[in-house]
Formats: structure tokens, C-alpha cells, sequence
């Protein structure tokens, strides 16, 4: 599983798991379901618990499937700039 941007947002404790948000780059302009499938896969591992994922790509609209966002990358730095990512 490859994921490009993991940021663990709060340390893994003893009773805890780690807390992270998952950012996947894509260069396209049209939405392939198939890039989903990384970010779904961290619901198998132990000790970690996935606040969000997101999708970042170059096509114009946002998604949503589930637990997984899809924002074009300008609506992703804005979100980034104000403080809103993580």
C-alpha cells in the first residue's frame, strides 16, 4: 500500500492508537474510483486510527465516497492555507 502524505496529527498512546490524516495526489482531471483503495485499506491496520482522507487531484469537481474526499487541488490549498486540513 502506497499512500503519498501521512501526518499523524496526535501520537499513539498504550490505550490509544496513533491519529493520522491520509492525503493521496493524483494528476488527472476525471475521477478514477480505483485511487480510493489505498485510503480504504488503512481500516485493516492496528494502532491507527484515520481521521481523514483525502484525495487531492486536478480535475474541477469535489467528491465525496464515504469516508474518502476528493477536492481539486485549489479548494485542497485553501483548505491547507486556512487551517482546516489537519
Amino acid at each position: 500500500m502506497e499512500i503519498d502524505f501521512v501526518v499523524e496529527t496526535r501520537k499513539r498512546t498504550a490505550r490509544n492508537p496513533a491519529h493520522i490524516v491520509a492525503v493521496e495526489v493524483k494528476r488527472g482531471d476525471r475521477w478514477d474510483r480505483a485511487w480510493e483503495k489505498p485510503l480504504r485499506a488503512l481500516d485493516a491496520m492496528d494502532g491507527v486510527r484515520c481521521d481523514r482522507r483525502i484525495v487531492v487531484y486536478t480535475g474541477p469537481r469535489r467528491y465525496r465516497f464515504g469516508e474518502v474526499e476528493v477536492l481539486p487541488v485549489t479548494a485542497f490549498l485553501e483548505e491547507l492555507h486556512r487551517g482546516e486540513v489537519f
